[in-house]
């Protein structure tokens, strides 16, 4: 599933990022990667998702969240 697919407050460890290098590079940089677990606070209309990794808040835009490849507790 992808972390735009998740429910608010559902917690997920990042299986694989499949964007553009220099975006997931960044994303990388900042301490998403593979087996970090991310939990989705807050969804907007038009597609971002606010998150939580590693204490930080982040925001992702649509494109961003559909490129980030999550797994949840039970498996999906």
């Amino acid at each position: 599933m992808t972390l735009q697919s998740m429910e608010i407050g559902q917690t997920a460890d990042v299986q694989s990022i499949s964007l553009a290098h220099d975006t997931s590079r960044r994303l990388e940089m900042l301490g998403l990667t593979g087996g970090t677990e991310i939990k989705l606070l807050n969804k907007k209309k038009n597609g971002a998702v606010i998150v939580k990794v590693r204490g930080t808040r982040f925001a992702f835009g649509r494109e961003i969240a559909r490129g980030i490849e999550v797994e949840t507790e039970n498996g999906k």
